[in-house]
């Protein structure tokens, strides 16, 4: 069973964090427009025989939503340094870490950053952030519309959005999702409840990811740095839409990668959890 903690991981901020099992830890990081309830199969499933960690990232569900003040309030890097602090509160120094979405841009900064607190990195689709804008080109762009919306200087993009968050927000349910029964009425209702009440720390997160965090991660290719953990990266064939080999661009950065085409939707954690579980265990066994 789940116990639900409220922890304190910055000034001013502190994460709402689910954590059941025991043995080597595991954190969970959710993506948009969910919450830590994306993880609930996985996560009772590796909780027979790990401690799993389910926090709801900064400015999403119920944690904290600083304001936006400058870019460092949303970049990855900082929503990094809190996942690395929710562990130490909880007595790890060393973790495992799986993010899918927004969770894995951070998952894969805080691997970057804190390659001695991230034991293994599994990365559920998505690109790097300097891979994925380097990817969005011409009309197939217009898959990422959203990217570019919440890109925008502060104002417009979260009055456009909150006039019609269960709408902006349900859409991506919908088009994202090859099986809608994997995202039932009650959990499809919270995380249209939950992100209906964050648009300004949503949208600070994506202007952060059209900014900040892709300088950071263009620094890290300028000085040639890697992941130094085994990754595993689990993907659907995004290539063959926008003419890029995942692989090979996730390959660049991972030196020990095992990536895996994946044939579901995007919410592919409750859609396949049996094969995202299955990963994240394989993952978690190679030295």
């Amino acid at each position: 069973m789940f116990e639900y903690h409220r922890l304190q991981v910055a000034e001013g901020v502190a994460l709402h964090t689910a954590v059941a099992g025991s043995g080597r830890p595991v954190v969970l990081l959710h993506g948009f427009p969910q919450t830590h309830l994306m993880w609930r199969h996985v996560a009772a499933a590796l909780a027979a025989d790990h401690t799993v960690i389910c926090p709801d990232l900064r400015g999403y569900g119920a944690s904290d939503k600083p304001v936006e003040t400058g870019p460092d309030v949303y970049s990855k890097r900082t929503m990094a340094a809190d996942i690395v602090a929710l562990a130490r509160e909880l007595g790890h120094e060393r973790f495992a870490l799986a993010g899918h979405d927004r969770g894995a841009l951070v998952a894969f900064r805080a691997a970057m950053d804190h390659p001695d607190a991230v034991t293994h990195l599994a990365s559920l689709d998505v690109l790097p952030t300097v891979d994925m804008w380097d990817v969005m080109r011409g009309a197939s762009a217009a898959v990422g519309w959203h990217l570019y919306l919440m890109a925008q200087p502060p104002g417009l993009p979260e009055r456009m959005i909150a006039a019609t968050a269960d709408e902006f927000f349900g859409h991506f349910l919908d088009v994202w999702t090859r099986d809608p029964a994997a995202i039932p009425a009650d959990v499809r209702r919270a995380y249209l409840d939950a992100s209906r009440d964050a648009v300004p720390s949503i949208v600070a997160d994506y202007r952060a990811t059209a900014g900040i965090d892709l300088a950071h991660d263009r620094a890290d290719r300028a000085a040639g740095r890697t992941l130094a953990m085994p990754v595993t990266v689990l993907q659907q064939d995004w290539g063959s839409l926008l003419g890029f080999d995942a692989a090979a661009l996730w390959g660049a950065w991972a030196p020990d990668l095992r990536h895996v085409p994946v044939r579901a939707g995007h919410f592919m954690a409750e859609e396949v959890p049996d094969l995202v579980a299955g990963e994240i265990r394989d993952l978690l066994v190679r030295a």
